[in-house]
């Protein structure tokens, strides 16, 4: 029997648990990333695509973090487009649609290249226990690798079941074996497990559809990357075509539902609200005549086409009727076919906020086992739980993300707090300080945190400190002095002749004034480089919001401060429902924060669990 020892294991290498085998080997600790085979390394096992609303912003804050999904995605990149192109930088979300072979080969090179990371080939069958902790993990050829912490980012792979039709047979995706034995431990510690469900379309050969006659949807001519450290696109650049169901296609799948897994029965677990089967659409919107169809190559020299937007469980022969009832696909060759994938879930209310388990020591979870969907969410989650993981073995405190200072915060507290009902993905509207967390601005608001834990390596950090610099720079100059609106309306400006003085930066608070309608009024602007004069005009666009948005932040971390202990019994709690008393017992907030998002919970429940707390912390102080 084989023997090694690390300081983190992870088990996995699909998105969550690259980010976090790399996040744990940035900090210095000898890390194993333990996978089925190499070629699994950054598979992209559905949608070829990074990004979009929210979860653009997860792969921002990765990447000012100095993560590697946001890199492999940009060399990865054969379509860049900026979703909400027409709002505010509160809301845009940066996509780019990925070559699959590509974004493998960068992420499997940069792994590969990672110091303090090794790559081990195998199947993991089981845990290593000292008592309650976990303490390493167990191969199928019976080899053991001991660690200080493990990471297990399983994704669809826990007691995996895919389904097409009527058929149905074990698998964590469409060829790989689930995982079992695994599952199998997870339920002797005696945790809340679910079944929860994702689908994927049928794959088509590009070189049997029509394209003359539909629509093309072309990348932005000026891309927007992923990464501060990108400069430039590197892959080919490809368009995309547009198609739509339509009555005949609605009909084909209406005659067939019963034959579909999920209204057929087959299938327990739930699927994600926002990206619904086509079964689905068509059941939940009759009214509709067609939904869209995005034909997405899956890489510059492949020609297997992604049809999305046309996920299912139907059986092939019906896949195949109704894909070809669809204009410019009546020729088409289905690849492979589309199925629905059932999987075990862990209620992630039992996590910490860093993604340990407490009935586990020793143990950390991240991705889609944690009720998420998504590689944005996995990756963002195994950041967390790499982080966290190398943090405790070197005997420093856990990193908390918070509400206010990232998406990844309100991802972790969002799922810790309220747990799921279907597969969690990541919105802006999810985000009560969006105005604050935006994309461009993910640097500064995580980076410096990323230097302070030691992440972030030297070129990164001598990037942002340029960046600050000559953004410094040019905020001193523009609030340098004030000017009077007869100044400023001499150079072309118009604001009210009110007599109030203004600033540089409060001149760029208006709408329809750009860095450049100041070149002439302030001195010394004339040097910066454009992506300096864009980001001040988006932080002078939002100062004032922000800075009114400060006091429900403020509020917030003081509700943070009020910690509730781990083992705090809500039974005590006189003047407490029953239901209320069940939920706080189950959500187990940290603090009266989290404790005011679980549902239900009203502010006179507020009050009486803070007044509680502060007789006890008064009685521990006596």
């Amino acid at each position: 029997m084989k023997h090694s020892k690390f300081d983190v294991v992870v088990v996995g290498a699909g998105h969550a648990g690259t980010e976090a085998a790399h996040a744990a080997a940035r900090m210095g600790v000898e890390t194993a990333l333990v996978t089925l085979s190499e070629q699994d390394i950054g598979v992209m096992s559905c949608n070829p695509a990074i990004g979009g609303l929210g979860k653009g912003h997860l792969v921002r804050e990765i990447d000012a973090l100095d993560g590697v999904m946001g890199r492999v995605a940009d060399q990865a990149g054969i379509q860049f487009r900026l979703l909400n192109r027409r709002k505010g930088p509160a809301v845009q979300g940066p996509r780019a649609q990925a070559d699959r072979a590509l974004y493998r080969a960068a992420m499997k090179k940069e792994t590969q290249g990672r110091d303090h990371l090794s790559i081990i080939v195998g199947e993991v069958v089981d845990f290593l226990m000292d008592g309650s902790k976990v303490s390493g993990i167990k191969l199928a050829d019976d080899s053991e690798i001991r660690a200080e912490a493990v990471i297990l980012t399983s994704g669809t792979f826990l007691r995996g079941v895919i389904h097409i039709g009527d058929v149905s047979k074990p698998g964590g995706r469409m060829g790989d074996r689930p995982s079992v034995k695994l599952a199998e431990r997870l339920d002797s510690f005696d945790l809340p497990l679910g079944r929860l469900k994702t689908g994927t379309p049928p794959r088509l050969d590009g070189r049997t559809i029509d394209w003359s006659d539909l629509e093309r949807q072309d990348g932005d001519e000026d891309p927007t990357l992923f990464s501060f450290l990108s400069t430039s696109v590197i892959a080919p650049q490809i368009s995309c075509g547009i198609t739509h169901t339509n009555a005949q296609t609605h009909e084909i799948i209406e005659r067939n539902l019963s034959r579909s897994a999920m209204y057929g029965g087959h299938i327990d677990g739930v699927g994600p609200r926002y990206c619904p089967s086509i079964e689905d659409k068509i059941v939940r919107f009759a009214d509709k005549e067609s939904h869209q169809i995005f034909l997405e190559p899956e890489g510059v020299n492949d020609h297997t086409i992604y049809p999305n937007g046309i996920s299912t469980s139907l059986p092939q022969d019906v896949q195949l009727d109704y894909v070809r009832s669809i204009k410019g696909l009546e020729k088409s060759v289905i690849l492979q076919p589309g199925y629905a994938i059932e999987y075990d879930y862990v209620d992630p209310r039992v996590l910490t906020s860093s993604l340990s388990l407490p009935e586990a020591p020793g143990l950390y979870l991240a991705g889609q086992i944690n009720g998420t969907t998504g590689y944005e969410e996995a990756a963002a989650q195994g950041l967390v739980a790499g982080l966290n993981a190398a943090l405790s073995v070197l005997g420093r405190d856990p990193i908390h993300f918070t509400r206010a200072d990232s998406y990844i915060g309100v991802m972790i507290d969002d799922l810790t707090t309220r747990g799921v009902a279907e597969p969690y993905r990541m919105f802006t509207s999810r985000a009560e300080f969006r105005l604050s967390l935006r994309a461009d601005n993910a640097d500064q608001r995580l980076t410096p945190m990323g230097v302070d834990l030691g992440c972030v390596g030297q070129i990164r950090k001598a990037q942002f400190t340029r960046k600050m610099e000559k953004l410094t720079a040019a905020k001193s100059l523009l609030m340098d002095r004030t000017y009077t609106p007869k100044e400023v309306r001499a150079v072309g400006i118009n604001v009210n002749q009110d007599g109030n003085r203004r600033d540089g930066m409060a001149l760029l608070a208006f709408p329809d004034v750009s860095f450049e309608d100041l070149l002439s009024l302030v001195p010394g602007l004339e040097g910066f480089d454009a992506d300096t004069r864009l980001q001040v005009e988006r932080d002078a666009l939002y100062a004032n919001y922000i800075a009114r948005q400060q006091k429900d932040v403020e509020a917030m971390k003081r509700d943070e401060l009020y910690e509730i202990p781990r083992d705090f019994d809500y039974s005590m709690l006189d003047g407490l429902s029953s239901e209320m008393k069940q939920k706080l017992a189950e959500a187990r907030p940290v603090n009266i924060a989290q404790a005011a998002r679980v549902e239900g919970v009203t502010p006179a429940a507020l009050t009486l669990l803070l007044a509680k707390l502060r007789r006890e912390q008064k009685v521990r102080k006596a």
